[in-house]
């Protein structure tokens, strides 16, 4: 799916995760920053990298699937976020990791605009897919081997 048909279904997608879906899309998209507040730990969680190793990660993982679940980027790619399956964030133990899980909520950019701060680096399209945790924990593990080798 793809164009404004994807920007629709992505939108349903997310505000579905929201408490009132109808309110969440009536804001989101009147919001002039094209962003909302989700809440985590109902339809997904969100594992939080730094951008020095969520970017690499995200490469890597690139290549092991066909196409990973949805990947936020805030302002200067500082921090990579991936939507995995709810439960997942309680159950982390890697370091360097945040989790937000159930409790938490995150800050949303309208899948197809642009924003100034958070971006889609893999928009949702609606189906739902998410990242694999094993797969992306492997994804790491080669990302962060990969860079302490170009280290030395």
């Amino acid at each position: 799916m793809s164009g404004k048909a994807g920007a629709r279904s992505a939108v349903e997608w997310l505000a579905s995760a929201a408490p009132d879906p109808e309110a969440c899309r009536w804001e989101w998209e009147r919001n002039p920053l094209g962003v909302t507040l989700l809440p985590a730990g109902r339809l997904w969680d969100v594992l939080i990298l730094s951008g020095e190793l969520g970017c690499p990660t995200l490469e890597v993982l690139s290549r092991c699937v066909d196409r990973p679940g949805p990947v936020l980027t805030d302002f200067g790619d500082s921090r990579t976020g991936f939507f995995v399956p709810p439960g997942t964030a309680a159950r982390w133990v890697g370091t360097g990791v945040r989790g937000a899980g159930r409790g938490s909520w995150i800050v949303v950019p309208y899948p197809g605009r642009r924003t100034g701060g958070v971006r889609w680096l893999i928009p949702p399209d609606g189906s739902g897919i998410l990242t694999d945790p094993a797969v992306l924990e492997l994804a790491m593990h080669e990302a962060a081997a990969w860079a302490a080798g170009a280290d030395e």
